[in-house]
């Protein structure tokens, strides 16, 4: 069954119970994996969860900067700041056991001991569903 609530101030929240037949047991299933690395890694790690039968993901090409704030880089002369950095974005979801191994290959395939290498994040994803076959939860990965 699908509640949907307001709170004090309007916004509008949607709950699902367990009789609910797209409810799927909460977000301690699933999790989603995002990367946000060199672009020039994005082969290896792709290489990397192929090899262990992690399938499916995102990749965006995105810019942004971290601690680095930025690189200098020398052009003709002149010296150039360059603020965005040119990176990577690969979002996975995958089994919440799965999690700590995805971590661990990304991090081994995307490192090269230099700053710049990158951020993992994990957030909860609460349901997901196939559309072709109207699968849901785990079974749409």
């Amino acid at each position: 069954m699908i509640t949907i609530e307001r709170d004090e101030i309007g916004r509008v929240n949607v709950v699902h119970t367990p009789d609910d037949s797209n409810y799927d047991g909460g977000s301690d299933k699933m999790k989603m994996v995002t990367c946000i690395v060199r672009p020039e890694k994005l082969e290896s790690i792709a290489d990397t969860l192929d090899k262990m039968h992690i399938v499916g993901m995102t990749v965006t090409d995105v810019r942004g900067f971290g601690r680095q704030k930025g690189q200098v880089e020398h052009y003709r002369g002149g010296e150039y700041t360059i603020r965005f950095i040119n990176k990577v974005r690969l979002d996975v979801v995958v089994q919440d056991e799965d999690v700590k191994k995805v971590m661990e290959a990304v991090s081994k395939a995307a490192s090269t001991g230099n700053v710049g290498d990158g951020k993992i994040f994990v957030t909860p994803v609460e349901n997901a569903m196939r559309i072709r076959t109207k699968e849901v939860g785990t079974s749409a990965l």
